[in-house]
């Protein structure tokens, strides 16, 4: 591991401390690109306008004419917590909105991962059918449902596609489902900034334009509008759970929904999940979004119906939620044992393809018979963290008819574009991918068995001509060391108020500390007594067992615990340069 410390611009670190940070936030903030405190302001009104998001418009227009002919909607979400945020975004705003409810009206319908697979298909289309609707939107989901939405249109049905994904590609060229409305800022065409927004986000744009478009209508004047911003919440978990880049349009939502959620405003169903995970909704952060609540919600959809998931999100009635929270949280608990079996068989089984003394190959492809497919993107992800290698994990299809296909998750490192190594792979390998999509970092295939190995072999031969040693060599970017007058819970719970996350990462210190002894507690983790410049300080590894020696760089974030009614800085080591 090779621990780095980021650049930090002089210039803008002086000017965002003139600006009236606080030096310590002016000097992280300048090292991941901020260069005024103007860009630091987080008031909606700095949202951009989804006149700027290409479909908006003209699917509110679709779905207002809807709501006045009182004509059935269905929305069709997807499996993970971004989907099921989006999709009771989609429900909790129609219904702000005056849209009539009930399962005749606004419905919505979540595919199963292994009988119906991912995103809109001819299947799904013709159960939204059969339910009566008329107008079939799609949340995180649709841009690639060429099939799906053709079956859908020929059945009659109005189709509106929301999503944040690529597009499909065939020989060369996109491929967009056609005869629909699209809203999606990644489509051609469109000029909308935040290419990274979530599919929560999305919906959360959308609703945005349609209740302009009914205010046009005079549905309701500015000052008699509805307070969509009562979504944040959801919102801000959906975004952060997906890891998608917290650029500052993403940021600006997620930090709305933080404020709601400490002040206790947020669905019933948030504030159950915040009590199973025994977290403090008051002080909540992002990590607790992206750790805590989001791996309940998405266990649903990794093991069983993320209905459950929700209708905890969409629930009025607080003792309902709590029941859901709970079962969501049984879930997880399976989940994680499913999930820790799987990764030490699926680590034993990326060993076993080289030496100890060597290098693990550029690209790591692991299956066995008795995966699950709902938690092949969890072990795919734990072995890329611990190899430093793009990963995929493939498990048996259960699905009828198509036993001999499996399905895969993958995950990357950075300077591998996931889904355009897939996109190369299928270009030199015709037929060998069955389906593919996703983004630079994660992605997902489906293939037949039998092409196993060659799709092993071609996706380690990208990987040969894509990456190089320095790419290949894990490194850490760090923050440098920490002044001993910023050793202060106070600062601890600063750091703890702002916005982090992926493209903008938490705040991780970097220095040479002595090691005064170390112990193991719960046998595995490592608890320490440091010399941090001279003074002691506690500290923790967390699922690490090896020994450090008395004198090490390591690379450690900030956290502050409880004892004996005194609160205490201790460090979170994240990494260690050995």
């Amino acid at each position: 591991m090779k621990i780095i410390t980021r650049d930090v611009p002089p210039r803008a670190a002086w000017a965002l401390e003139q600006g009236g940070l606080h030096p310590l936030l002016a000097r992280l903030f300048a090292a991941r690109g901020i260069t005024s405190k103007d860009e630091l302001d987080d008031a909606l009104a700095r949202l951009i306008p989804p006149t700027q998001m290409l479909g908006a418009q003209e699917a509110a227009r679709a779905l207002a004419d809807a709501m006045a002919l009182k004509q059935a909607i269905c929305i069709v979400a997807d499996y993970d917590c971004d989907g099921a945020t989006a999709c009771a975004v989609g429900l909790r705003g129609l219904r702000l909105l005056g849209a009539p409810m009930g399962f005749d009206r606004v419905n919505y319908l979540v595919p199963d991962r292994v009988t119906d697979g991912y995103g809109l298909t001819p299947s799904i289309a013709k159960r939204v059918k059969a339910q009566g609707a008329d107008v079939l939107v799609t949340v995180d989901n649709g841009i690639a449902s060429v099939e799906g939405v053709r079956a859908a249109r020929e059945l009659g049905l109005q189709v509106i596609v929301t999503d944040h994904h690529l597009p499909a590609m065939k020989d060369g060229e996109v491929t967009l489902p056609q005869d629909c409305i699209i809203v999606n800022p990644n489509q051609p065409g469109c000029t909308f900034e935040s290419k990274s927004i979530a599919g929560v986000g999305v919906m959360f744009y959308l609703l945005l334009a349609l209740r302009a478009e009914l205010r046009e209508r005079g549905v309701f004047t500015a000052q008699e509008q509805p307070r969509i911003d009562a979504l944040l919440p959801l919102v801000a978990l959906g975004t952060v759970a997906d890891v998608v880049k917290l650029d500052a349009n993403n940021r600006r939502l997620v930090a709305q929904g933080l404020k709601r959620v400490r002040a206790g405003a947020m669905p019933p169903g948030m504030t159950a999940l915040f009590g199973v995970a025994a977290r403090k909704p008051a002080t909540a952060t992002g990590f607790d979004f992206g750790f805590a609540l989001g791996p309940r919600l998405n266990a649903a959809g990794r093991l069983a119906d993320m209905t459950l998931g929700i209708e905890c999100l969409t629930t009025d009635d607080a003792l309902r939620a709590d029941e859901l929270a709970r079962t969501l949280d049984g879930i997880n608990r399976e989940r994680k044992v499913i999930e820790g079996d799987m990764r030490e068989q699926a680590l034993q089984l990326a060993e076993e393809m080289f030496d100890e003394t060597e290098e693990p190959p550029p690209a790591l492809v692991v299956f066995d018979p008795d995966f699950h497919e709902g938690v092949v993107g969890i072990v795919a992800s734990r072995l890329k963290d611990k190899l430093h290698r793009p990963t995929f994990v493939f498990a048996a299809s259960g699905a009828d008819g198509k036993e001999n296909e499996l399905k895969g998750s993958g995950r990357s490192i950075a300077g591998f574009h996931l889904r355009d190594a897939l996109d190369l792979v299928a270009k030199r390998h015709p037929g060998v991918l069955l389906r593919f999509g996703g983004h630079a970092m994660a992605a997902g295939c489906t293939i037949d068995e039998e092409h196993l190995e060659t799709f092993e072999a071609a996706l380690q031969q990208v990987a040969h001509e894509w990456l190089d040693a320095a790419t290949l060599q894990r490194r850490m970017e760090a923050d440098g060391p920490l002044e001993t007058k910023y050793r202060r819970p106070d600062l601890v719970d600063t750091l703890h108020q702002e916005v982090w996350g992926q493209g903008f990462a938490p705040p991780v210190f970097c220095e040479e500390v002595q090691v005064v002894s170390q112990r193991l507690v719960g046998e595995k983790h490592l608890a320490l007594k440091l010399k941090h410049q001279g003074e002691p300080v506690d500290g923790i590894w967390f699922s690490h067992t090896e020994p450090l020696p008395e004198r090490v760089k390591i690379a450690f974030r900030l956290d502050a615990d409880e004892w004996q009614g005194q609160r205490r800085v201790r460090f979170l080591v994240e990494a260690a340069e050995i």
